[in-house]
């Protein structure tokens, strides 16, 4: 049988959601081989899943365009049966309408789809998780996906119509360097930053919050290395003991091995948050300047959002968020108040007492 071709070359949080699709083919495709197209950097994402035979990787940051040219050419003498682009650029489109499979797949914004086999809609507001979106691609007769509501998640904020979630497969080096800090006992991890500005719980948050957090509690910062430096800023200007910056430390794999154990994690609308659904994490999400109706919501089984408490005409102001606040208030992350984060806490633990 001939392999399948997945494309993903954004970021973390979207090769996390792709998952989705990488474990429903194993589930409803077994027989068939299944490669991934991942961006330089986010190829250790997929270390150890065992439904993928090969990760393919395209280095964007040097000779961009002469190594998609040799990805192209790859993918062409692979003869994929069907390459599925979970992407709306151009560059990733183009791949797809030239790879020479027999299905080529995406959705109809891609500056390509009119060459493609398959094309589908991608609707952004109106409460469909992006996994149901890219599920939808798939969405045919043979895989009999059906549209009927899965097990409802409590407080996503989004609709997840099939049963497919992300899933993460930490490798026994991720499980070890996560247990050396899981040992403690109970735990809190919380991870602070974001690309976007707007996307991020202020500093001076974050900080209020550590300072009402119980005593007993350790609470590991994350992040990657880009992060350290924010991550050691809250460690030390903290109001409370066991705060400990791990930012940099951890292999994204390992960081969702730790998360997993914990009594709940804080995040923004960013990646650690898809990491917490891939390893059913518990977790509370901080949605700022964006909204959980654009269907990046949490899917751990146990999982809260946290927002501005009332509505705000300028909220949201983006899909992505902005370098600052296009107002400069900045009112839908600073007005959102700490008992409403402790109130997920209590909620957590009465979740594991159960």
């Amino acid at each position: 049988m001939s392999a399948t071709l997945l494309i993903q070359t954004a970021f973390i949080g979207d090769v996390i959601l792709a998952t989705a699709l990488v474990e429903y083919l194993a589930q409803h495709e077994p027989g068939r081989p299944l490669d991934v197209l991942v961006r330089r950097g986010n190829e250790g994402l997929l270390a150890g899943n065992p439904h993928i035979r090969r990760v393919l990787i395209w280095d964007k940051k040097t000779s961009k365009y002469p190594n998609l040219l040799r990805l192209l050419n790859q993918i062409r003498r692979e003869k994929y049966g069907r390459v599925v682009t979970l992407q709306r650029f151009a560059s990733t489109g183009f791949l797809t309408a030239f790879s020479g499979a027999a299905e080529q797949v995406g959705f109809a914004e891609n500056p390509f789809s009119r060459f493609f086999t398959r094309r589908v809609p991608h609707v952004i507001g109106d409460g469909t998780h992006e996994v149901t979106r890219n599920l939808f691609l798939l969405k045919n007769e043979k895989l009999k996906i059906k549209n009927t509501r899965a097990e409802s998640t409590e407080n996503v904020g989004s609709t997840l119509i099939f049963n497919s979630k992300p899933k993460l497969y930490p490798t026994p080096a991720d499980e070890a360097a996560a247990a050396a800090y899981a040992a403690v006992g109970e735990y809190l991890c919380l991870a602070p930053t974001s690309v976007w500005f707007t996307k991020q719980y202020p500093e001076e948050k974050w900080l209020e919050l550590l300072a009402a957090l119980p005593a007993d509690l350790p609470v590991y910062l994350l992040g990657g290395p880009p992060d350290t430096a924010a991550c050691e800023r809250l460690a030390q200007a903290a109001n409370r003991p066991g705060v400990v910056n791990l930012s940099g430390k951890l292999s994204l794999l390992a960081s969702a091995a730790l998360m997993r154990g914990a009594v709940l994690n804080y995040v923004n609308d960013s990646a650690p948050l898809h990491l917490c659904s891939a390893v059913d994490a518990p977790v509370c999400a901080i949605f700022c300047s964006t909204v959980p109706v654009f269907g990046f919501g949490p899917l751990s089984t146990f999982s809260r959002i946290v927002e501005h408490p009332g509505p705000l005409a300028c909220r949201p102001c983006g899909l992505h968020g902005h370098a600052r606040c296009p107002l400069g208030h900045f009112r839908c992350a600073l007005e959102i108040e700490t008992p409403q984060l402790l109130a997920a806490l209590a909620e957590a633990r009465a979740w594991r007492m159960r």
